[in-house]
């Protein structure tokens, strides 16, 4: 059995355990030291966003604690900047923050991100607006936040504040896009401003000047120094628009009118109108242009270059043609200026020529006075002997000026006028043909035929004349009280959708013999080469 020990005993060995422990008083280098670890700081005002500077003031609860700081990403230490005043923080910036005191142990690290959104400056305005403008423009660029500098660019680039500082007036004398932003302490940057100017400065205003005629008529030309512009004009008085009369070539006035023109070039503005009047009061059967084919020399002569010009090139020309046309001194094969195919002889008549170099090859000549010399209205007369044989195709006919707008595609919008066609040899009777083609009716459908009177030939000397006036083309031969077709537009209609284009504007007018072809076909063993078409005289007369 177990034996109970003294109570005495007892207190006594669990005081001697306990001294053991070191629980005492005695100067053991342990000791009770733990420190309270201090608490961390705090910022004022709370960390956020914020769209102006702040004074970011930090704290502690310890009255003798001191605070270290970074903004640079950095953790703060003992080492880093002691706080002492608020911190200005104008933009977005993290700052980390630690508190130390004696007796303590140093706070935890906080931190608070503080982010700046500055209000972005106003955003700068131009004087005058942008837009059109006729003329040169000083552009003043202004902005309303005060102390905001303006920074720009005129070269299609973004701008910033390295970019263009604005001081003065911008000079704006062609087409410009102007981009602009302000700059300013405490704002962001504001949007950028873009302002177009288009500036179309007027064409030049046309200059209209005359040559003589014959009888008082005269021939206009109308001219512009603005490169590329097109020329309108109307002459009844009225204000010429894009919707006018195109100028192609210098035409005849030969009554009473006034020319009015503007000129419109891209990028430019319409011209201020430029305006003649002309008071010719010429009586009807008045003579008032003519190419007589005078030749003082002795020697071949080139046709008048001041009226005439050539289609020259082979290709068919849209009938099938075999020949190749020869202008005034070609010498280009199959052409040759020793047998040319146009020219005013000594003999004072325009000759054209069909001739044969070679087996298969023919060449001749097709005159115009296109982009030279035009008309509208009038009596129109060529005096002319004819070829005849198979395959020839003489022709004395007028096209629109306009033909020139979009080339061969504008045929038949541009109108043309026979006044003299015929194929082949002589025929009993002999004839001729006269015809207008247009939109919506050509080929054979709008013609006539002439018969010569018995004994007579296209081979003799005949006056081939045409009387132009509004809405009416009528044909003649040799007397002109006689006349065998009259065309208006209650002739063509008819023909669905059929335009009558002879009162459009002028025409110019073309002379050519043509070899072979759909409608004559081609020359055979029988066609005399070389043969020609003799022409006196072209004459206008007033109506």
């Amino acid at each position: 059995m177990r034996t109970r020990q003294p109570l005495g005993i007892g207190i006594l060995l669990l005081g001697a355990l306990l001294s053991g422990c070191g629980g005492g008083s005695g100067s053991g280098s342990g000791g009770n030291n733990i420190q309270p670890v201090l608490s961390a700081p705090t910022f004022s005002p709370a960390p956020g966003a914020y769209t102006s500077t702040q004074n970011v003031a930090l704290a502690d609860g310890t009255a003798s604690a001191a605070i270290y700081y970074t903004t640079d990403g950095t953790t703060p230490t003992t080492a880093s900047k002691l706080y002492s005043s608020a911190i200005a923080v104008s933009s977005t910036t993290t700052i980390s923050a630690i508190a130390t005191a004696s007796g303590y142990s140093n706070s935890t690290v906080v931190q608070g991100v503080y982010t700046i959104t500055a209000p972005p400056a106003a955003t700068p305005t131009f004087s005058p607006a942008p837009g059109a403008y006729s003329a040169a423009q000083n552009v003043a660029l202004a902005d309303s936040t005060a102390g905001a500098a303006i920074y720009y660019t005129t070269n299609g680039t973004t701008p910033t504040a390295g970019s263009q500082l604005y001081s003065s007036p911008i000079a704006v004398s062609s087409t410009t896009t102007i981009e602009a932003i302000a700059v300013a302490s405490g704002y962001s940057n504001s949007a950028v401003a873009t302002g177009v100017y288009t500036i179309a400065l007027p064409a030049a205003e046309p200059t209209i000047t005359t040559t003589p005629a014959q009888n008082g008529a005269e021939i206009v030309s109308l001219a512009t120094t603005t490169p590329g512009a097109t020329i309108y004009y109307t002459w009844d008085s009225s204000t010429p628009t894009t919707s006018s009369q195109i100028y192609e070539a210098p035409f005849l006035v030969a009554s009473e009118l006034t020319v009015n023109a503007i000129a419109v070039a891209p990028g430019a503005s319409a011209s201020s109108v430029a305006s003649q009047s002309f008071s010719a009061n010429i009586a009807s059967g008045t003579l008032v242009w003519s190419d007589e084919f005078t030749n003082t020399t002795s020697a071949n002569a080139e046709p008048n270059p001041v009226t005439w010009t050539y289609d020259t090139g082979g290709g068919g020309w849209g009938n099938g043609e075999l020949e190749d046309y020869c202008g005034w001194g070609s010498n280009a094969s199959p052409c040759s200026t020793a047998s040319p195919n146009a020219y005013v002889g000594t003999d004072g008549y325009l000759h054209i020529v069909a001739e044969q170099p070679s087996a298969g090859v023919y060449t001749s000549a097709r005159l115009k006075t296109e982009g030279l010399f035009s008309f509208l209205y009038g009596r129109l007369e060529f005096r002319a002997q004819i070829p005849e044989g198979q395959g020839f195709w003489p022709a004395e006919w007028l096209l629109g000026n306009n033909i020139a707008l979009n080339g061969d595609s504008n045929w038949p919008g541009c109108g043309e006028m026979d006044v003299q066609e015929r194929v082949d040899a002589a025929q009993t009777p002999d004839v001729n043909s006269g015809s207008i083609h247009g939109t919506g009716f050509t080929g054979s459908n709008i013609g006539a035929v002439y018969d010569f009177p018995a004994g007579e030939t296209a081979a003799g000397w005949h006056t081939y004349g045409m009387i132009w006036g509004p809405e009416s083309v009528a044909y003649y031969i040799d007397d002109p009280t006689k006349p065998y077709a009259t065309f208006t537009p209650a002739s063509i209609s008819g023909f669905g959708g059929s335009v009558w284009p002879f009162d459009a504007g002028p025409q110019f007018i073309i002379m050519n013999v043509a070899v072979g072809g759909g409608w004559p076909g081609n020359p055979n063993s029988s066609t005399p080469f070389p043969s020609q078409m003799v022409v006196d005289y072209v004459r206008i007369y007033a109506n």
